[in-house]
């Protein structure tokens, strides 16, 4: 825990002896000192376990809150489990209720780091400042990919084409996109684009008769762009599993990219990400330090790190000061 004279703590969730523990001893969490009428900034990551990484910082919120404190802000550079924050088939929307857990343990304020999808802040009760990791990685493509003039963005899906876009635009780049899907990727069976069946139901109200739906269908991975003799970067906001970039950058090479990037601002790198990516085509994957991997870099020479803390530490100056944040947000896209 850092205390500042001015008025304001921080402390941090998972990084200090006493975080550990917190992790051992997880429903024991007692603040050594009064923070009543304080603002309170709680710096928490997400290590690999993620539950008990939000445990922590709930746990941490409520009991600030029970001590009377009188702002609760959570640094969270990378939101967990924002991919599910859209209803799919009959599961839930966990980042929704991951919101709502936060507003009661008694956070007052989120600063986080390029959520998957911007509608999420709309599931907060309270403001979220949703910085951006572009600038960095901009200024890294400028400054350690030799020759970057002959590059061209790539997204490997249309729903990427605007994060990509937003990239080609500022760095005066040509712009590609992967479009289909490999033909046996799913079943009909899992995802139900067969549903409704084509055969009618003879069996339900006679005046209702609903039209035959046609089935959803994707043609073959196809490129939307020439890649031919150039450097190929892909560019996109999580790389988890990566099979779809390796798969990706695969085709690109195919097609005569002679040197591929990846860039992302969040590297979860799960299960056997290292090893895939050092066997791929990939020549270099680019990553924030939003999320802790150092394992993975030991595991792949060819992960790098691009360090956003000085973003996040101007944030948090800012907010205490009751300072504008425009400032940070200076040459960014609405769909960066």
């Amino acid at each position: 825990m850092n205390v500042a004279k001015s008025g304001y703590h921080v402390f941090c969730a998972n990084s200090t002896p006493a975080c550990t523990e917190l992790a051992k001893k997880i429903t024991e969490v007692e603040i050594k000192e009064s923070v009543r009428g304080q603002t309170i900034f709680i710096i928490q990551t997400i290590p690999r376990d993620v539950n008990t990484a939000i445990m922590e910082l709930l746990i941490m919120a409520y009991a600030l809150k029970t001590s009377c404190a009188k702002n609760i802000i959570g640094v969270i550079p990378y939101f967990p489990y924002s991919k599910q924050c859209k209803m799919r088939k009959r599961g839930s929307i966990v980042c929704k209720l991951l919101a709502s857990m936060l507003a009661k343990a008694g956070l007052t304020h989120i600063i986080t780091m390029d959520l998957h999808q911007k509608e999420i802040q709309g599931f907060f009760t309270f403001p979220v400042d949703n910085l951006r990791a572009s600038p960095f990685l901009l200024q890294y493509i400028q400054e350690e990919i030799p020759d970057y003039r002959n590059a061209i963005i790539v997204a490997k899906s249309p729903s990427a084409a605007k994060r990509a876009q937003s990239y080609a635009e500022r760095l005066r780049l040509g712009l590609a996109v992967m479009h289909g899907e490999a033909q046996c990727s799913e079943s009909d069976m899992a995802d139900g684009r067969h549903s409704p069946p084509c055969v009618r139901n003879t069996f339900g109200h006679p005046g209702l008769e609903l039209p035959l739906m046609m089935a959803k269908e994707k043609p073959p991975i196809t490129v939307v762009g020439d890649v031919g003799g150039r450097i190929a970067i892909i560019v996109d906001d999580i790389i988890d599993d990566v099979e779809d970039f390796v798969a990706t950058a695969e085709i690109l090479k195919e097609r005569g990219a002679y040197k591929i990037y990846v860039m992302a601002t969040h590297g979860l790198l799960s299960a056997d990400a290292p090893r895939l990516i050092e066997e791929s085509a990939i020549d270099e994957v680019v990553v924030t330090n939003t999320v802790p991997h150092e394992v993975q870099k030991l595991q792949c020479p060819k992960i790098k790190t691009v360090d956003v803390s000085m973003i996040l530490a101007e944030a948090i100056r800012r907010i205490h000061n009751g300072e504008s944040m425009a400032y940070l947000f200076r040459n960014i896209t609405v769909d960066d």
